[in-house]
């Protein structure tokens, strides 16, 4: 397995707006590609959103990125991000829910 973690600062005027769009997006990514396992949003209750993707390997990672869900997703929600930091691992064990 492939494991993406994701950190942003958003701008706390757009904190809500930003949650609701990225529930939609890891709703989506999960129902539409095959290749995405778990996409969890995680957040403080201010401005900062921690996400957890785990993808089948790499491959399947880049075709999330280049899905058109994701392109939009992108556009809307870049003037809500103060910063954003994204990185990669490979996963060896996951858990149980």
């Amino acid at each position: 397995m492939f494991a993406v973690c994701v950190s942003f600062e958003i701008h706390r005027s757009d904190f809500k707006s930003f949650l609701e769009k990225m529930a939609t997006q890891a709703e989506t990514s999960l129902s539409l590609e095959p290749g995405c396992h778990r996409f969890d949003v995680c957040h403080d209750g201010q401005a900062q959103v921690f996400l957890y993707e785990l993808y089948t390997d790499a491959a399947a990672f880049n075709e999330h990125l280049a899905s058109a869900h994701f392109k939009a997703f992108d556009v809307a929600v870049s003037p809500m991000v103060a910063a954003k930091s994204v990185q990669t691992f490979e996963n060896v064990a996951v858990g149980s829910d």
